[in-house]
C-alpha cells in the first residue's frame, strides 16, 4: 500500500475530484510479490519448532546427567536459580550410613563408656567394634543390641558385589552394628550361622544376630515415626512373657522424655540434671563430628498395653492414632546413644564452590540435630572451619520464634545457612519468604509432607530413590541419583539451555533482519528484485533450519557458572543486542543486495572477474531505471552469457530488455548463495554470545558443522540439479564465482568478533562500576 502511486494514477479536477485513473496491473503484481518477500522474510517460521526442539534436548542433556524433569518450563527457569534448599541427608551425603560410635552409662550416672566402631559399609563382616572385650554383654549392652535389630524394619542384601540396604539407611547400619555386637551368650554365639547365603543375583542377606533377638522378643505392634516426636517404637514379647516398649529417635527427644537410666549392670536409677549433663555432654562431642544420633531407650510398666497381643486387644484403637503415641513413649529407661556416620559425597564441596562463583546461595535444611548439621556443612566447605554460625545456623522453632522482620533479614543476608531439626511447615514458610523477597527458589524434598513446599518452590526438586510419589508428583524434576551436585549441574545446563536459545534467536533474527534489509534495499533503490518469495522460504524453512536446530547443542561457556542469575524478567533483546542485530543484519542485506549490483556493474571485484561469462555491464543509474529500459531504444543492447561452464547460454535476441528479467537468474543466484554463506558463517557467530571464536573454536559443536555441511549440500542439490534449479529460478555457479561469494560473505564473522570484543568490554566496565559503588 506504501507504493500504491507505483500503479495507480489519476488526475485531480475541481480540487477534489479523481479524474482519468490509471492502473498498472503489472506493477502491483510487482509490489505485491515485494510484500510477500518482505512477509517471508520477517517472520522467523522456524522459531517455534527450534525453541521447541531445544528445550526437548535440553531435557534428554539433564536426563543423562541423572536430572529428570517433568514440566519443560523448569527448564529455562533453572538458569535463574538463585537460592537452593536443600535436605542433607542422601543429597549431600552419600546415605551410606554406618555407626562408628555408640555409648551407654557405665556403673553410675556420671561415667560413660564408649565404643568405637569401624567399617563404613552395610557388610556384616566389614570392621568391627574395636576393643572389643565383651564376650558376655552386660545388661545394658543386651538392650541397646535389642533395640537396635527389633525396633527395625531394615535389611541387607549383596549385588554386584556390594552389600546395600533395603529400607531406611540408617536401621540397616543398626542392623550391621548388632552383626559386629554378637550375643550375649558365648555358648550360643558359636552356633551362630556365617553370613554367608547370599549370592550376587540380589538375595538378602542372613543376619543371624539380629534373627536371634527377633526370635527371643516377639514383635506384636510398631508405633510409627513421625516428626513431632521424633521417635518410632515397639512392643515386644519378652521371653518371661511381659511386654516391653523398644524406642529410638533423636537423642535429645529420647532423653526428654526419660526418666530413669539403667547402669551397666542392668540396676535402674532416676536420670537427675548432672546426669542428664553428662550424657548431653557426650552427646554433643558425637554431634560435632558430624555423626547422626539416635537414642535408644526401653519402657517396661506399659499399663494397658502390658498384655497387648493383637489387634483384638480392647486398647488396639489407641494404637491407630499417632497422636496418642506421645503419651506412652512417657517415663523411658533411657539406654544409650549411637552415633552414625553418613559421609558428604566426595562432589558436594566443589559443587557448593561452583554455586558460591555462579551467585547462587545455598541453604541446608534438614531434620537432624544441629551440631551434626554444622558438622557437615563445614565438611562440605558451606562455612568455614572458624566461621562464626550465630547468624548463620537456626534450628526450625529458633528460627521461626524470630519476628518476620529479622527473618527476612536473615534470609536476605549473603552465604550459607543451615536450619536443623525442620519440619516441613518450615520448609514452606523459608520458600514462602525467600520467593518474597523475590529468588528464584529450588527445593529438595523427598516426603509426603514435602509436597506443599516442593509445589511453592520455582523449582520443586524430588529424589528419585528415597522419594514418596507424592512428592515427585508435585515437583518439576526428579534426581535420579539424589545428589546435590546433580542440581548444580541441572542450573549450568539450565543456564546453557537458555544462552543457546538466545544463540538461535540471536541466529535467526538477526538472518531475518539482513533479509528484510535487503528487500527495502531493492525496493528503494529501484532495481529488480534480487531474490523471489520461493527462495526466501527455501532460506528461512530448509537452509537455516538445520543450524538454528544444531545451535540447540551449543556447550556451555568456560565462564557459565562464574556469572552471577540473570533475572526472570531479564529482556531477551536489550539495547546492545537490538544494535549486533541491526549491524548484523545490515551487512547481511548490503552482501545480498550488492553482490547483485556488482554483477551487472562491476567488470571485476577484488581482481577476481565477474565477467568471464561475457554478460554486458551496464551503469547503475541504467539498473535503477531498468523498467524504463524500453524507451532506450536501439541504444542498448545485451549479449547473451553462457552458465554452468558453458553448457547453457541465457540469450536476449528479442527483447534486450529481457536483461533485468529472464538475464538476472545468473546475479539472483549469486545473492541466493550469498545469503546463504553469510547465514553459515553467521551461525559461528552464534556459538557463544561474548567468547571468541579463537576461545570457543567451530569444532566444539561438531553437530553445528554438520548441520553446515547439510545446508550447503541442500544449497548445492537445488543448484546444480537442472530441475530444482528451473523451480527456484537459479543457475550452476563455476568455481571462480564461489570464490567471490566466500570472499563477500565472509567478513560477516570479523564484524562480529569486533562487536564482541565491544561487549566484553562494556561488560567489564559495567562489572568495575558495580565493584566501587
Amino acid at each position: 500500500m506504501i507504493n500504491y502511486k507505483n500503479f495507480v494514477s489519476w488526475d485531480v479536477v475541481d480540487g477534489y475530484k479523481p479524474v482519468n485513473i490509471k492502473f498498472s496491473f503489472e506493477k502491483c503484481t510487482y509490489y505485491f510479490k515485494i510484500a510477500v518477500a518482505l512477509a517471508v522474510a520477517a517472520i522467523p517460521e522456524g522459531l517455534p519448532a527450534v525453541i521447541t526442539t531445544c528445550l526437548a534436548l535440553g531435557t534428554r542433556k539433564m536426563a543423562q546427567k541423572n536430572a529428570i524433569v517433568r514440566k519443560l518450563p523448569s527448564v529455562e527457569t533453572l538458569g535463574c536459580t538463585t537460592v537452593i534448599c536443600s535436605d542433607k541427608t542422601g543429597t549431600l551425603t552419600t546415605n551410606q550410613m554406618s555407626a562408628t560410635e555408640f555409648f551407654t552409662l557405665g556403673g553410675k550416672t556420671t561415667t560413660t563408656r564408649v565404643f568405637s566402631v569401624s567399617g563404613t559399609t552395610y557388610d556384616p563382616k566389614d570392621g568391627g567394634i574395636v576393643d572389643w572385650g565383651c564376650n558376655n554383654m552386660d545388661a545394658n549392652l543386651q538392650a541397646v543390641a535389642e533395640i537396635c535389630s527389633i525396633c527395625n524394619d531394615a535389611g541387607v542384601f549383596y549385588e554386584g558385589k556390594l552389600f546395600r540396604a533395603t529400607g531406611l539407611p540408617t536401621e540397616a547400619a543398626l542392623k550391621v552394628l548388632v552383626e559386629k555386637m554378637g550375643i550375649p551368650e558365648k555358648k550360643n554365639s558359636e552356633n551362630i550361622e556365617e553370613v554367608t547365603n547370599f549370592s550376587d543375583n540380589g538375595s538378602s542377606v542372613k543376619l543371624a544376630c539380629c534373627d536371634w533377638w527377633n526370635k527371643r522378643s516377639k514383635k506384636v505392634a510398631t508405633l510409627e515415626f513421625d516428626r513431632v516426636r521424633k521417635s518410632m517404637s515397639v512392643i515386644v514379647s519378652e521371653p518371661n512373657g511381659q511386654n516391653r516398649l523398644l524406642v529410638k529417635g533423636a537423642a535429645e527427644s529420647i532423653l526428654e522424655r526419660s526418666s530413669f537410666a539403667q547402669l551397666a549392670d542392668g540396676s535402674l536409677v532416676a536420670l537427675d540434671e548432672s546426669s542428664r549433663e553428662v550424657i548431653l555432654k557426650k552427646h554433643s562431642e558425637m554431634t560435632s563430628k558430624g555423626l547422626r544420633c539416635l537414642g535408644l531407650a526401653y519402657k517396661d510398666e506399659l499399663g494397658e498395653f502390658s498384655d497387648y497381643s493383637s489387634e483384638e486387644h480392647p486398647s488396639h484403637k489407641k494404637l491407630l492414632d499417632p497422636s496418642s503415641y506421645s503419651n506412652i513413649e512417657t517415663n523411658l529407661i533411657f539406654v544409650g546413644v549411637v552415633g552414625l556416620r553418613d559421609p558428604p559425597r566426595e562432589e558436594v564441596g566443589r559443587a557448593i564452590e561452583d554455586c558460591r562463583d555462579a551467585g547462587i546461595r545455598v541453604m541446608v535444611i534438614t531434620g537432624d540435630n544441629k551440631s551434626t548439621a554444622e558438622a557437615i556443612c563445614c565438611e562440605i566447605r558451606l562455612f568455614s572451619e572458624n566461621e562464626d554460625l550465630s547468624q548463620s545456623s537456626f534450628t526450625g522453632k529458633e528460627f521461626m520464634s524470630l519476628p518476620a522482620s529479622r527473618r527476612s533479614e536473615i534470609l536476605s543476608k549473603s552465604g550459607g545457612k543451615v536450619f536443623s531439626r525442620a519440619e516441613p511447615r518450615h520448609k514452606q514458610e523459608i520458600v514462602r519468604m525467600l520467593k518474597e523477597m523475590g529468588e528464584i527458589v529450588a527445593m529438595t524434598g523427598d516426603g509426603v509432607n514435602d509436597a506443599p513446599a516442593l509445589k511453592l518452590a520455582d523449582i520443586g526438586i524430588a529424589m528419585g530413590i528415597t522419594g514418596t510419589e507424592v512428592a515427585k508428583e508435585a515437583s518439576d524434576m526428579v534426581l535420579a541419583d539424589d545428589n546435590f551436585s546433580t542440581i548444580v549441574s541441572a542450573v549450568a545446563e539450565g543456564r546453557s539451555i537458555y544462552n543457546n536459545m538466545k544463540a538461535f534467536i540471536r541466529y535467526m533474527i538477526s538472518s531475518n533482519v539482513g533479509e528484510v534489509i535487503s528487500i527495502f534495499l531493492t525496493a528503494a533503490l529501484g532495481i529488480p528484485e534480487c531474490m523471489i518469495p520461493v527462495q526466501l522460504l527455501w532460506v528461512n524453512l530448509v537452509t537455516d533450519g538445520p543450524p538454528a536446530t544444531a545451535l540447540g547443542f551449543n556447550p556451555a561457556d568456560i565462564d557459565i557458572m562464574k556469572k552471577p542469575p540473570r533475572k526472570s524478567d531479564d529482556c531477551l533483546i536489550d539495547s546492545w543486542v537490538l544494535i549486533r542485530y541491526l549491524v548484523i543484519g545490515s551487512y547481511v542485506g548490503v552482501a545480498t543486495v550488492g553482490i547483485f549490483v556488482l554483477w551487472y556493474t562491476q567488470a571485476s571485484f577484488l581482481g577476481i572477474s565477474l565477467i568471464s561469462d561475457g554478460h554486458t555491464l551496464v551503469s547503475f543509474t541504467q539498473l535503477q531505471n531498468w523498467s524504463e529500459c524500453s524507451s532506450w531504444g536501439t541504444n542498448f543492447t545485451a549479449t547473451p552469457y553462457t552458465v554452468a561452464g558453458g553448457l547453457r547460454t541465457i540469450a536476449f535476441e528479442n527483447n534486450p530488455c529481457d536483461y533485468f528479467t529472464l538475464g538476472k537468474v545468473k546475479p539472483m543466484t549469486l545473492s541466493l548463495t550469498v545469503l546463504v554463506a553469510i547465514e553459515m558463517f553467521n551461525s559461528l557467530n552464534a556459538l557463544s554470545e561474548d567468547n571468541s571464536l579463537l576461545t570457543m573454536p567451530p569444532w566444539r559443536n561438531p553437530w553445528l558443522l554438520v548441520a553446515m555441511t547439510v545446508s550447503f549440500a541442500l544449497h548445492c542439490v537445488i543448484l546444480y540439479v537442472p530441475f530444482l534449479a528451473n523451480v527456484f529460478g537459479i543457475v550452476p555457479l563455476s568455481f571462480r564465482e564461489w570464490f567471490v561469494v566466500i570472499l563477500v560473505s565472509f567478513p560477516v564473522i570479523l564484524i562480529d568478533e569486533a562487536l564482541k570484543f565491544i561487549g566484553r568490554c562494556r561488560r567489564t566496565r559495567i562489572k568495575k562500576k558495580i565493584k566501587t559503588m
